[in-house]
């Protein structure tokens, strides 16, 4: 019982060594507004800043889904090297539409923090969540190295001409309960002839909600967004 114990105790240390250091924060946005945002950075090295990801959930974006989402992907991400921001939705609404606008405001305020590099950062979304990272992207695709849709579809009305060039990482289950794995190869197509960069496929046996692919995943974030300094 005591060997138990033991190595109970050493595999909660173990787990405790290998999250990123997470905070739960209202940041300050060059309109007057502010925004709830958890926040997740690499082990901290010396003179190091790490690129940044914006990550948005799926569903509202609201605290819950915010909370789960940077529980779960984001400390994925940071472990890898990246400083993650997970905002939560004001209003209920995710991060589409009228809420677009507040994603360039927040990525403007962490680059003022001499942990994040500066440079251009990378929109990722779940469900919902990707299809803000599509249109907040399509607003200004100048500013981002691309784009982790996972899942996603086309948004009605989004400008595909300001996506040319755009890397897309996107992923979808093939047993979604929505169906949308029926839409990938339409979904790809689409963002293809607008002249995007698409990586797309199917995750076997996974519904909607699904863990990353990293064998795919972790080879096109380093293409697009190396966490290594100086490349």
């Amino acid at each position: 019982m005591k060997r138990v114990i033991l190595q109970s105790i050493a595999l909660c240390l173990l787990f405790a060594t290998t999250l990123s250091h997470a905070e739960r924060v209202e940041v300050a946005l060059s309109d007057g507004s502010t925004l709830g945002v958890y926040l997740l950075y690499p082990e901290p090295q010396a003179n190091t800043s790490h690129p940044l990801v914006i990550l948005m959930g799926g569903g509202s974006g609201e605290e819950g889904i915010a909370r789960d989402v940077q529980g779960g992907v984001g400390q994925d991400l940071a472990q890898r090297g990246y400083v993650v921001a997970v905002p939560v939705s004001p209003n209920a609404r995710s991060f589409r539409g009228e809420n677009n606008r507040l994603i360039p405001l927040l990525v403007e305020a962490l680059k003022k923090d001499e942990r994040v590099r500066q440079g251009k950062s990378l929109l990722a979304g779940i469900s919902n969540g990707g299809m803000s990272a599509l249109e907040v992207a399509a607003a200004a695709p100048q500013e981002y190295a691309g784009i982790m849709a996972v899942p996603a579809l086309v948004p009605r009305g989004l400008n595909l001409r300001a996506l040319a060039g755009m890397p897309i990482y996107l992923r979808i289950g093939d047993q979604d309960e929505a169906g949308w794995q029926d839409q990938l190869d339409e979904t790809a197509a689409t963002l293809r002839a607008a002249g995007a960069q698409v990586d797309a496929g199917l995750v076997f046996m996974s519904p909607h909600m699904f863990a990353m692919e990293w064998e795919t995943l972790d080879p096109w974030l380093q293409t697009i967004l190396p966490t290594t300094t100086g490349n």
